[in-house]
């Protein structure tokens, strides 16, 4: 069992939003399967971690409490985790910290970091709760789904464009706390992608490529309407095509498989959760843009490398990986058992 050190006094609905992801099911959820493994205590000596109760970006302007639970966790030379929510995240140089954070770039990210999945719920508890899981079945064309905002154009282009610098002037001008990004036209990327795979004669494509982010959200009607046709496109394709959107990471390749489907991840020198614990080769397809190979080749080596009985397991095993792995309360636990 690990015995936690935080400031309490964040611990409020107020900071409910920001909190980090492990004390907001300790807190407020009170996930009773983690009491064997994490428990908080309310001196500063008598803990093995310290956690930075909520998001860095904002603790860090509470200047005392800031600078009171670094000097402790100095004093009692004790391991400090910090949370850097958002699509960039943030890279601190703070001794003895381990941080966690949704993406970022595997060749940067110092060795201290944690990447966390985006924590999702359970698809079949929500949108396919009429359902249940039931792996597809292999044909000889892999099928491939994929529903979300892709657009191409020079007016899409200088829009991304403008949006890129429009930030990275106010990360400069405001010394925001987070990390510098390439520009990444995440969106035209897609289209372009997304419309090279749909000519191939030897995949079956199933795209809903729209304008923008998640279509028309602006009745509730319309939010449910496309969440609904998002998790089905997942549900009725063995595959669904991932790529990262404003931050290094997909939230779209977690849901996949939460749904027990197989991501086709294009890298972009990304970094996966418990890289250490789970073979990711195993279970995702993993296109390397600057190999000699095709991104089509590259899946169709994939699919035809499994048998039907193992094209179906991998389903069920990255339904499994994601319900004892991925979800937010088995993922601290995992990270409780490695650290």
């Amino acid at each position: 069992m690990l015995k936690i050190y935080t400031n309490k006094t964040f611990l409020t609905e107020a900071y409910r939003k920001k909190v980090f992801p492990l004390l907001f099911d300790l807190c407020y959820l009170k996930h009773k399967g983690l009491v064997e493994y994490f428990s908080l205590v309310e001196e500063a000596k008598d803990c093995d971690i310290m956690i930075m109760p909520i998001d860095y970006a904002k603790f860090i302007k509470h200047q005392k409490a800031f600078d009171t639970l670094l000097m402790l966790s100095k004093t009692y030379k004790m391991p400090l985790w910090i949370y850097t929510a958002g699509d960039y995240g943030f890279t601190n140089s703070i001794e003895n910290a381990y941080t966690f954070r949704l993406g970022g770039f595997k060749s940067q990210l110092p060795k201290h970091t944690f990447v966390m999945p985006s924590f999702i719920n359970d698809p079949y508890d929500m949108v396919l709760e009429y359902r249940g899981f039931v792996a597809v079945k292999k044909a000889e064309k892999p099928s491939i789904g994929f529903v979300g905002h892709a657009q191409s154009g020079i007016l899409k282009y200088t829009k991304e464009l403008v949006n890129h610098l429009k930030f990275h002037a106010t990360r400069q001008a405001y010394r925001l706390t987070v990390d510098s990004q390439s520009f990444f036209p995440s969106s035209i990327k897609r289209a372009k992608l997304l419309r090279k795979l749909e000519q191939s004669q030897s995949l079956k494509t199933n795209f809903i490529l729209r304008n923008k982010y998640r279509g028309d959200l602006s009745i509730e009607e319309g939010k449910k309407l496309t969440e609904k046709e998002f998790f089905q496109n997942i549900y009725v394709n063995a595959y669904t095509f991932c790529i990262r959107g404003r931050g290094n990471f997909s939230v779209r390749f977690y849901e996949t498989l939460a749904v027990g489907r197989i991501p086709i991840l294009l890298d972009t020198d990304c970094k996966l959760p418990l890289e250490d614990s789970i073979d990711w080769n195993k279970h995702v397809v993993i296109l390397n843009s600057q190999s000699p190979d095709s991104l089509e080749n590259q899946i169709l080596n994939f699919h035809n490398s499994l048998t039907a009985e193992e094209f179906e397991a991998l389903q069920a095993s990255n339904r499994h990986l994601w319900l004892n792995y991925l979800r937010r309360e088995e993922y601290f636990k995992i990270v409780c058992k490695v650290f």
